[in-house]
């Protein structure tokens, strides 16, 4: 899919290492902006506990999800802890369709991908305030052991770095805050020069017909 092949709404992708909150804003910001529809992924992980088929995750198999990459059905597919994430195109062209912008809740490997099919998305990416706060946060969840913790915290630093080729930062270091700048962006972004050129177009054709008729 080329870079402007949809119907005329935004593209948003939002990343950041597991345990920079980023689900908890995103949902946030769901909430405060009935414009934006979040892209439910394709993953081959199993639910963890709470999590609803459809709403959390599209939960497929591998054989599923490999199919669906050799049919090119994924916008965006990336490996991530030895499972496989993806978004489906027709899921985000069905939300267009119906005039909302779409939202993205990816790591960086699939931001990158976005963005090179898609050069108008607008990149975030959420930051912890620091490692050391990333670590307590996740070891507060007592969900993954002292290894994967390890993992996770390597992998932060790889995505962090990436990070610096985003849009927009945004720091997570008090939640309100950072949902503040979230929503900033996305009121933003359809208004950057770029998006906004046809509404400098319409006022130049409006005050050209409007000195018509006066003269």
């Amino acid at each position: 899919m080329s870079s402007d092949a949809h119907s005329g709404g935004e593209l948003f992708v939002i990343a950041g290492p597991s345990g920079s909150g980023k689900t908890s804003l995103i949902a946030a910001l769901l909430e405060r902006h009935s414009g934006l529809a979040l892209s439910v992924s394709d993953t081959t992980r199993p639910p963890r506990a709470g999590e609803i088929d459809g709403e959390h995750y599209h939960f497929i198999s591998e054989d599923e999800f490999r199919a669906g990459v050799a049919e090119g059905v994924y916008l965006e597919h990336a490996s991530v802890f030895g499972r496989f994430y993806g978004t489906r195109r027709d899921r985000v062209e069905a939300m267009w369709k119906t005039g909302r912008d779409v939202l993205l809740e990816i790591d960086v490997q699939g931001a990158e991908q976005v963005r090179r099919a898609h050069r108008q998305t607008c990149a975030i990416f959420i930051l912890p305030p620091s490692l050391e706060e990333l670590e307590k946060r996740l070891r507060g969840r007592g969900s993954d052991s002292d290894d994967v913790i390890t993992r996770r915290l390597g992998e932060a630093r790889r995505e962090i770095a990436v990070g610096r080729r985003f849009d927009w930062l945004v720091p997570n270091d008090r939640f309100d805050d950072a949902l503040a700048d979230l929503l900033a962006v996305v009121r933003a972004w359809p208004r950057r020069n770029s998006a906004g050129q046809p509404l400098i177009e319409e006022l130049l054709d409006a005050r050209g017909n409007n000195s018509t008729m006066k003269d």
